[in-house]
């Protein structure tokens, strides 16, 4: 791994994964940063990673103009979780699987903020391909405000294998797209898995046949989609909305 994609900057993402598993290896800050900056170094010490105080011209530098705001992490790379990882943490939490499913989705801001709702919402974990997609870097980790932290991600070779596996366990996949029906008058409860869909091509042929459902979002404006990560968290927190009024 480049040492570009090992440097994880900002206050927030550095703190979610001090309080994480991460394996961390030093913390730069910016000499004379305040405020949270303190509980970044106190967590750092507890957990025994080394702490080197820096100029702000080497954190620029180091973190290539990311917005570090005086604090940046050299991080271990990313472990992925297993499809089985996910499923078992919906069984530890005595809840039916709640899973989101990329399909090719290669923006990592898009990535890193379907992680972060997706953790808000109480999903238990999102499968991503192996390939022409985004996989989890220090811009997803920032974006995601820390959440890939916690919540597990699977990359996988097949996506609708994947989905034919999750089938046979019950769990029903439903599909973003346009020519669905609306999403609030769909039964979202129980096992279940969304399928979001790439930037620009969305949802591939061959894994919408694998969808048991479509769902849509109406569009009353004069455009005529929303950017992934904001579909996304639309039908997350109507999946948590009908979870939560059983």
């Amino acid at each position: 791994m480049k040492e570009s994609s090992n440097v994880l900057s900002g206050r927030n993402p550095v703190t979610e994964a001090l309080k994480g598993e991460r394996e961390i290896e030093k913390v730069l800050v910016q000499k004379g940063a305040t405020g949270s900056v303190g509980k970044i170094i106190s967590l750092a010490k507890d957990r025994g990673i080394p702490v080197y105080y820096e100029d702000k011209s080497f954190l620029d530098k180091k973190t290539k103009g990311t917005g570090h705001q005086g604090v940046a992490a050299i991080i271990s790379p990313y472990k992925y979780a297993a499809v089985e990882d996910i499923l078992k943490l919906a069984e530890s939490r005595g809840e039916a699987p709640f899973i989101i499913i990329l399909d090719e989705l290669e923006d990592p801001h898009n990535l890193g903020a379907i992680m972060r709702s997706a953790e808000c919402a109480g999903a238990h974990g999102v499968i991503v391909s192996k390939r022409r997609a985004a996989g989890i870097t220090a811009a997803v980790a920032k974006t995601s405000a820390g959440a890939v932290e916690y919540l597990p991600c699977a990359r996988v070779t097949n996506i609708p294998r994947t989905i034919d596996k999750l089938k046979e366990l019950g769990i029903w996949i439903y599909a973003c797209d346009m020519d669905g029906e609306t999403y609030y008058k769909q039964d979202l409860t129980g096992g279940i898995a969304l399928v979001i869909g790439n930037e620009g091509s969305g949802i591939s042929r061959l894994v919408k046949e694998k969808c048991d459902f479509t769902v849509s979002i109406p569009m009353k404006g004069r455009i005529s989609s929303l950017n992934a990560s904001n579909a996304g968290a639309i039908l997350m927190y109507e999946v948590r909305k009908q979870r939560d009024n059983r």
